[in-house]
């Protein structure tokens, strides 16, 4: 159970290390011979980055993925020394503090590559590279599929050439290959195989170029627990390394044996009556039908409370359910709590991690129309972090 008591802020999120390192065991389960990526990108979805990062290795991961080269560096600072993949990259790039620090640089076009190699010939030491395949998400990487009628050539293929090139020059070296799905989370939709026939195709082009690939992987949380076949050198997953199913239309978290990592809570600031028919917060979107008790809760959506699940959001108060009354505020929401004895200073709790009945990062998600992912991400820097467990001390 998180305390918020602890903390001077009425409100953090507590972070259950265990629970991570157990969610990598469960992946690495489900990876076969292929080794785990652990993705802690945007502070580790909101868990907060080294700590999450350390719990993931203490799991059993044995590389960990970043979006931004400011996280990649973030970890080295920390000492975090295990192999770890940036992957987006834009011209302003700092590569010479990337190089330095041995991060493998994901590279979408050859003026990424020419970037990596002109910071390898100033420091006189091989770039450790790896290519992005645009197998049909059409988002980041090369892509790997004519764009056009009788044009045979891919922007994948220009691609791969340059770093043959710079390879042979001893600048760069491409230890990888990757890509990323479209539609993990429905595994028996046609892109699911396309995009793996695509991914062989582009496999089979860079060691044909002379490429020696370490690992090749395109499997994230989705793929890595209902697409075995996908799983190639490596798996990728993000969401499942913090015990959220990504498929839950198919299987919830209990379902796959993952333990949320992340509970939320807050104390109650404020406790009232008001009678029958009175609105309750802007734009008085909620009135009670009879006379009532209201707990002001003080947390918003500038803390990540999502104002999309005004009058929907779960919470549990006193050990029983109830949803948010009205619009959700920028600093606190409203919560009608009818006649149960409430005082101010009672916990609430908006994602229960360990709490008997208390709400989950899925139904946050389904009462704002949204994805877990957005849920756990979007809790602000204004929460205190509290860490509790021993994986990765």
């Amino acid at each position: 159970m998180s305390d918020a008591g602890a903390s001077p802020w009425p409100a953090q999120v507590t972070v259950d290390l265990d629970a991570i390192a157990h969610n990598v065991g469960v992946l690495r389960g489900h990876a076969g011979s292929a080794g785990v990526m652990a993705v802690v990108k945007a502070d580790a979805y909101g868990h907060g980055l080294v700590p999450s990062a350390r719990a993931a290795l203490a799991g059993g991961a044995a590389a960990l993925g970043v979006a931004q080269p400011a996280e990649a560096l973030a970890l080295r600072q920390a000492g975090v020394a295990a192999p770890l993949l940036c992957w987006l990259l834009t011209p302003s790039v700092d590569t010479d503090a990337l190089l330095a620090v041995d991060v493998q640089v994901a590279a979408s076009a050859p003026w990424a590559l020419d970037l990596l190699a002109a910071a390898a010939r100033r420091a006189g030491r091989t770039a450790q590279v790896q290519l992005k395949v645009d197998t049909g998400l059409s988002r980041g990487g090369a892509f790997a599929l004519p764009v056009g009628p009788g044009d045979p050539r891919t922007d994948f293929q220009a691609l791969v050439r340059h770093a043959a090139a710079l390879s042979a020059e001893g600048v760069v070296r491409v230890v990888g290959v990757f890509s990323h799905f479209a539609y993990a989370d429905a595994p028996e939709h046609p892109t699911v195989r396309a995009q793996q026939e695509a991914f062989a195709d582009a496999v089979r082009l860079a060691e044909r170029a002379g490429l020696d690939l370490e690992v090749r992987h395109l499997s994230n949380s989705a793929a890595t627990l209902t697409t075995p076949a996908a799983a190639w050198d490596m798996v990728r997953p993000g969401l499942a390394v913090y015990g959220l199913s990504p498929v839950p239309e198919l299987a919830s978290a209990a379902d796959l044996g993952l333990r949320p990592a992340m509970s939320v809570s807050a104390r109650v600031a404020v406790v009232k009556r008001i009678p029958a028919g009175q609105g309750v917060s802007y734009g008085h979107t909620y009135a009670p039908e009879q006379a009532t008790t209201v707990v002001d809760v003080p947390i918003g959506y500038a803390d990540g409370v999502p104002r999309h699940a005004s009058g929907t959001g779960p919470v549990q108060v006193a050990g029983r359910r109830f949803r948010v009354s009205g619009r959700v505020c920028m600093d606190q929401f409203v919560v009608d709590v009818g006649d149960v004895p409430v005082a101010a200073g009672d916990e609430v709790h908006l994602l229960g991690g360990d709490v008997d009945g208390a709400p989950t990062a899925q139904e946050w998600a389904d009462a704002a129309g949204t994805i877990s992912y957005e849920i756990v991400s979007r809790f602000g820097p204004r929460l205190p972090r509290r860490h509790v467990g021993e994986a990765g001390r």
